[in-house]
């Protein structure tokens, strides 16, 4: 799981000729950031599940700029989630924390859809479910 966010926070986005463009940031501080953005997201739980939601395969997709701004997009265990308004700032606070992130937002989506088949296997494990 944490290969599959590292490749795709490392991606160097195409300028406008169709042509990479060297990123911004040092691969090596990347990299850096990448795992530290991962280590704080483990510390943001659903209080409802003893999970942490990167395990729980709530975060879907990281992307960050030139200008260190840090997107997320994650969703929810149910729609209906009781922490649904207060979860997008955790994640936020949590990336934050990381040096060198200038600035972050948490933006919740619904497709696809989450189901228990993106927990990942230490997931799984804690709850039970292998």
């Amino acid at each position: 799981m944490a290969d599959d966010l590292k490749s795709q926070i490392a991606d160097p986005a195409p300028d406008a000729a169709g042509a990479e463009k060297p990123p911004a940031i040092p691969q090596d501080e990347l990299d850096r950031i990448t795992d530290d953005l991962i280590s704080e997201l483990k510390k943001v739980y659903d209080p409802e599940i003893p999970v942490d939601i990167y395990e729980l395969g709530l975060i879907y997709k990281v992307d960050i700029n030139d200008d260190r701004h840090v997107d997320i997009e994650m969703t929810l265990t149910a729609p209906a989630c009781p922490v649904a308004g207060e979860m997008p700032g955790w994640v936020e606070d949590a990336a934050r924390k990381v040096q060198g992130v200038k600035s972050a937002r948490a933006n919740l989506v619904f497709d696809p859809p989450w189901d228990p088949s993106r927990m990942s296997d230490e997931a799984r494990l804690q709850l039970n479910m292998l």
